[in-house]
């Protein structure tokens, strides 16, 4: 018996529904789990009943705990017949089976039991798991029949009876505490805490599922219940409190002390020459924030915003000094201080609040010559000032130079709009090459910034090759790159020669939305960059070599730059092919919690982390929080959705550029991928994610990212409608694009982005942007090689089950099941036009009936899907090797060696459908003229019978001849099939 058991508190059910005539009842709660169920005790005429009792379930099978459901019914117990009265259910699986650290009571609304039956309210849970063997299982009685309350069992003689373990949290004795083993001490969410109850403390199970193709659990999703801005998230739910609501309903209200400083005037000098380098420092409590300084200027205008956390402000007194650096000792001009109880709230959308003049001060309070403009207020993260802010949190306490806000504030960045370049080189005219004495070994070489492509070289007998080669490109607007070709001769062996270029800008490029005919042009080729480049200069008196080529920018495409699978826009570039938006996606970045340390600074390792968040051409940077492992961000983004087949990208970084960092790229901490189609509409979703990461010693959990997440509908039809829309824009279906060409063109659409980012302030550095577009996803790995083939089979599983079944009918393992097909059988013969109907019948019927076993959570990673918790160091490390490889020759060539055998095996699958498929060829190709005489023959006698004998009678037969008894059946295959393996196939042939 295994040591893991499920724990439950029933802690208590509210706005239930009356069933006595009364306006009351006697409810009472029965879980069942595993085979096992239990009861709470029965509360007399009470509609919000409280029970605070715990139970534990062992787990016969922890590797089936993934597919075990928690179901709880409440019941009314009438006493006049001692029956009970369903009064709804909850049920659970294995994503809410959290540790008893991450466990917070929930409250489930009831769901009703039958269609016709009624449900209302919602009954409080705690479901934990824990495998301490000193807690003791619950006693439940066997399965009895759920409709009666046994008459045997008293309410006050439950407990003797055993029929469940009764441990009301209230009552625990201290000896019981003493038993259990308290697990150390884990950094736990902070959203919900005042609901969690005290509680055995369980250990942490380090393996729920070994060997097991589910996903572990430490590596699960987790739900959560938090208090948000609209009220407290349950079940998907928004329920209202007491606090108002605010634009900011997915994000916990963050308060802040907002100090903006404008500027001064007429300030005093200490200075013998009379002139002064002034900065203001603002400080309250122990932290303090610094404005840049001027040199000699006695009027400076700062116009800087400070943002003090409210949690961590332990000063009633703000104070802002004004300093001169050029002087060491005693370097402040004057004071403002300000009591922080007089400072008043802002909420938008108030307008900005007026700054007001204050008078300087010296330490003794007296007034002093000079006056600062500053502006004081309490907002939130909703408040404007907030993006560009200092924030006190992105520093220590007491330090206030070590972080450039340039790197620590959120932003919002837009990808640049991406265009196809489609360019088609035709042929040259009157080309002149260096040695006149031999015709020219011409090509042509196309170039966009970092893109060349080349056409192959043509060799004439005159001077106008031919080469009609079409080439795909990608731009960027603004457009900043020319399009330059390049015409050469190749001369000899390394050895190539320019005959002339010609230079073309973007903007004067045609630009089409369809596959409409785009006129071609005749360009005159300069022999120098400089010349081609120049277009004004008069050359109608000169003799030009001429290229013939048609250019236009494709806008009817969508151009990728991220990876297929998890494309978040589908868009064409041509804005005049856009649909309307046909809902609002919001994301609520809530905070992160225990992250693993990313660098070392003062002897500690700490991490400075933001997040990112990429969906469309929209993507957000958060603020980054410093020295920190569990950082609250509580920050808010929208973005419109115009297809539903898209997927969020989140990621969560530690920003090396601050300082302490080992090197200058950003380290990756995890990201989580959330499709959009499996979203329901206007639930709210707040789910703690795992942060995964695949590394060279397999994959490790970095912390877990809370987000909230609601996809709003705008329009129900136009939803719908984008079902039987095409995936693409029409284009990539007219003039369909290569996977090649698509793999080459996404590598360059990724660089264009990832520059284009890399250029804002602050920069959206490279390796995030690859990280976020799985830029290397095309690359080569045994791991997801093997995923892949898992998947396939996953697919197949039911038509092998399928045949697996139907191969039990036709050997009599089952006779009554067998029986019973051929009875249906039988009628589907006699009345085929009941065959589609059937067919559509019983996938509505098996639809309608997983509708109850739906997902509740959106996916996420899975490491055992993705093959991360199996495989072997030496595939790791070749997965993370560099293209092209770096190893050792030896290394090498055991790799080569072991793709030569996985390669072998697949050529000989290949192989052998290949035969299968050349013989059924053979059959009347007369390469066996014996098998193709008997087949033709066999042929003509079918065709005489077949029209003779009724269709349904031959079905019938053939039917029953398969599903024959096994007492019927030969051990040795039968002779249609020693016929078909005895025609010839094209082996022979192979060498």
């Amino acid at each position: 018996m295994s040591s893991l058991k499920l724990g439950v508190e029933v802690v208590g059910a509210h706005d239930l529904l009356a069933k006595d005539g009364q306006g009351s009842f006697c409810p009472f709660v029965e879980l069942e789990f595993d085979g096992q169920r239990c009861w709470t005790t029965t509360k007399e005429k009470d509609l919000s009943p409280v029970w605070n009792e715990s139970f534990y379930f062992n787990v016969s099978d922890p590797n089936k705990l993934s597919s075990l459901p928690l179901e709880a019914f409440v019941y009314n117990h009438n006493k006049a017949n001692n029956a009970k009265t369903c009064l709804g259910k909850v049920r659970l699986t294995a994503p809410s089976f959290v540790n008893y650290s991450d466990a917070v009571v929930l409250h489930y609304p009831l769901e009703k039991r039958s269609i016709f039956s009624r449900a209302k309210g919602e009954l409080g849970l705690k479901v934990f798991v824990t495998d301490d063997p000193s807690i003791k299982p619950s006693n439940p009685l066997p399965a009895m029949d759920p409709d009666v309350v046994p008459k045997s069992i008293p309410k006050e003689k439950i407990g003797k009876r055993h029929t469940f373990f009764h441990l009301p949290n209230a009552k625990q004795p201290q000896q019981q505490q003493q038993k259990v083993t308290p697990a150390p001490p884990q950094q736990q969410m902070n959203y919900g805490v005042h609901e969690m109850k005290s509680g055995p403390q369980a250990s942490k199970v380090v393996n729920m599922f070994p060997g097991s193709s589910s996903q572990p659990f430490d590596y699960a999703l987790k739900e959560t219940s938090p208090f948000l801005g609209g009220g407290r998230i349950v079940g998907g739910r928004v329920i209202r409190g007491d606090r108002p609501t605010s634009t900011y309903d997915l994000v916990e209200q963050m308060r802040f002390l907002f100090v903006q400083v404008v500027k001064a005037r007429d300030l005093p000098s200490k200075d013998a020459t009379g002139s002064l380098d002034p900065y203001v420092e603002v400080k309250v409590g122990n932290y303090k924030g610094i404005t840049k300084h001027y040199e000699k200027k006695q009027n400076p205008e700062w116009n800087q915003v400070f943002a003090f956390s409210r949690e961590t402000v332990q000063s009633s007194v703000l104070e802002v000094v004004v300093k001169d650096k050029a002087l060491v000792k005693d370097d402040s001009v004057g004071f403002v201080r300000i009591d922080l109880h007089e400072v008043p709230t802002r909420v938008p959308p108030d307008s900005p609040l007026a700054p007001e003049w204050y008078r300087l001060e010296d330490k003794k309070g007296e007034k002093k010559k000079g006056e600062l403009m500053l502006a004081v207020w309490y907002g939130t993260q909703a408040d404007e000032a907030f993006p560009d802010a200092w924030h006190s949190d992105a520093i220590a306490p007491g330090d206030s130079t070590s972080v450039s806000p340039t790197y620590i504030c959120s932003k919002v960045y837009h990808s640049p709009r991406l265009w196809y370049v489609r360019v088609n080189v035709i042929e040259a005219q009157d080309l002149v090459p260096a040695d006149k004495s031999r015709f020219p070994d011409a090509y042509v070489k196309v170039q966009i910034g970092n893109q060349i492509l080349k056409t192959k070289p043509v060799q004439t007998r005159n001077m106008n090759p031919i080469w009609n080669e079409e080439f795909m490109f990608v731009a960027a607007e603004p457009f900043e790159d020319h399009l330059t070709f390049t015409v050469e001769d190749h001369a000899g062996p390394n050895k190539d020669e320019t005959i002339g270029r010609t230079v073309i800008a973007l903007n004067s490029i045609d630009r089409r939305a369809d596959d409409r005919f785009v006129r071609t042009r005749w360009y005159n080729l300069e022999k120098s960059l400089s010349d081609a480049m120049d277009s004004d200069r008069a050359k109608k008196d000169k003799f030009h070599s001429r290229l013939h080529v048609c250019v236009c920018l494709d806008g009817g495409y969508h151009v990728l730059d991220e990876s297929t699978q998890y494309s978040s826009d589908l868009r064409p570039t041509a804005k005049q092919l856009w649909k309307s938006s046909i809902g609002v996606l919001e994301l609520g970045i809530l905070n992160a919690d225990g992250l693993q340390p990313m660098k070392t600074r003062d002897g500690k390792g700490t991490s400075d982390t933001y997040c990112v968040a990429k969906y469309g051409h929209k993507w957000v940077r958060t603020r980054t929080i410093v020295n920190s492992l569990n950082p609250k961000y509580n920050e808010q983004y929208t973005w419109e959705v115009y297809d539903t087949a898209t997927v969020l990208t989140v990621g969560v970084f530690d920003n090396s550029q601050i300082g302490g960092s080992d090197n200058t790229r950003d380290n990756k901490i995890g990201k989580v991928r959330i499709r959009i189609s499996t979203l329901e509409t206007g639930r709210v979703y707040t789910h703690c994610y795992p942060l995964l990461v695949l590394h060279p010693s397999g994959v490790k959990k970095l912390g877990e990212l809370h987000l909230a997440i609601r996809f709003s509908s705008t329009s129900m039809v136009n939803m719908m409608s984008q079902y039987s829309r095409p995936l693409l824009p029409k284009m990539h279906y007219k003039r369909p694009l290569s996977v090649i060409q698509q793999d080459i063109l996404r590598h360059q659409a990724v660089n264009i982005v990832a520059a284009r980012l890399g250029r804002a302030e602050p920069p959206l550095r490279r390796e995030v942007v690859e990280y976020m577009s799985d830029a290397n996803a095309h690359l080569w790995s045994m791991r997801r090689s093997k995923a892949n083939f898992l998947r396939l089979t996953s697919v197949f599983s039911g038509l092998f089950s399928a045949g697996k079944w139907f191969g039990e009918v036709c050997t009599w393992k089952n006779p009554i099941t067998t029986v019973l097909v051929h009875i249906l059988f039988a009628m589907l013969v006699c009345f085929p036009e009941l065959i589609l109907p059937t067919v559509f019948l019983y996938m509505f019927l098996i639809g309608v009936w997983n509708y109850r076993y739906r997902p509740r959570y959106p996916p996420h990673m899975n490491t055992s899907l993705s093959c991360a918790d199996a495989v072997s160091p030496d595939e790791l490390d070749e997965e993370f090797e560099s293209f092209p490889a770096s190893k050792s020759s030896d290394i090498v060539r055991m790799r080569y060696d072991r793709l030569r055998s996985v390669a072998g095996r697949i050529q000989t699958v290949v192989g052998d459908i290949a035969t299968q498929g050349e013989r059924l060829q053979a059959l009347l190709s007369w390469r066996d003229p014996r098998a193709t005489t008997i087949f033709v023959l066999l042929c003509l006698v079918a065709a005489i019978v077949l029209y003779v004998t009724p269709f349904q009678m031959i079905a019938l037969l053939a039917g029953f001849y398969v599903m024959r008894h096994p007492r019927f059946r030969h051990k040795t295959p039968s002779a249609p099939i020693n016929f078909f393996r005895r025609l010839p196939a094209r082996t022979d042939s192979m060498l």
